[in-house]
């Protein structure tokens, strides 16, 4: 892995060392500085999972990606650097009942270090953590933005984040270790199956230093700490690509068919 390379692309200019520091701030740079963002299977493109591509799409590229496409580059970045880790995988639970079993569709990971445990996850779009949190149940654990706390369920855990004064599920995950070809075939239905909301929805996602930068479909939200929210619906496609040039940093030049895409899901709204 080009690790000179990834670190300009997140702003990085440190010496980095296998300890919390450069996770924390690695964990924190990397939610920052690339978006959570789902144009290739909104395109109907494939999304490869193999470092290479990966690189040339979110590091040279100026792109984003979803939940494996993130986590997979970050944890190659800190395996590079020296850092051990398990992946592991979750059944998202967002806006869902918390005993609901869904399909086992997102990634995570965990984080060996200095005697502590930590779990890492850059890839769930609008709540993703911004900074890793102790692999502790039952203890509140404050990031850059919202505070999070993992708790038992049953023979499962859950990640929840407090969210206006209410602690919301994100996703049940166990330990079990996960690896690539495990990934591949969900994410090989998340970008092909018809009802993947992936492929039927346009999602951009990205938190910044003051809050977090939302797009789903035509409506774009800047979420401020605190509480405050800011929505504006969009009406055309060249409003759709500024905001995801503008405010996503996304480079849109490679993404072909979207404007078809974009035309089709307004006059669907």
């Amino acid at each position: 892995m080009d690790l000179k390379a990834y670190f300009e692309r997140i702003g990085y200019t440190k010496t980095p060392k296998v300890d919390f520091n450069t996770l924390n701030e690695l964990h924190r740079l990397h939610t920052t500085s690339i978006p959570f963002e789902n144009l290739n299977p909104f395109t109907y493109k494939e999304v490869p999972l193999d470092l290479e591509t990966l690189e040339r799409k979110m590091v040279q590229g100026m792109r984003g990606g979803y939940c494996f496409e993130q986590n997979i580059l970050f944890s190659s970045a800190l395996r590079e650097i020296g850092f051990k880790f398990k992946w592991l995988g979750a059944r998202v639970l967002w806006n869902q009942a918390e005993d609901l079993i869904t399909r086992r569709s997102h990634m995570l990971f965990l984080v060996d270090l200095e005697n502590e445990t930590y779990l890492a996850d850059v890839g769930f779009g609008g709540m993703t953590l911004t900074t890793p949190i102790k692999f502790k149940t039952d203890i509140v654990q404050k990031t850059t933005h919202e505070d999070f706390r993992i708790k038992n369920l049953q023979e499962d855990l859950i990640l929840q984040a407090n969210v206006g004064g209410e602690w919301k599920t994100i996703y049940r995950f166990d330990l079990t270790i996960q690896h690539l070809i495990d990934y591949e075939v969900a994410n090989y239905y998340l970008y092909t199956n018809p009802t993947s909301h992936f492929r039927n929805m346009l999602i951009a996602a990205k938190p910044f230093e003051e809050g977090r930068l939302a797009l789903s479909n035509n409506q774009f939200t800047i979420h401020w700490k605190g509480g405050k929210s800011e929505k504006v619906l969009f009406k055309s496609v060249d409003e759709i690509r500024n905001v995801l040039t503008e405010k996503f940093g996304i480079r849109l030049d490679g993404v072909s068919d979207l404007d078809s895409r974009l035309l089709a899901l307004l006059n669907t709204l």
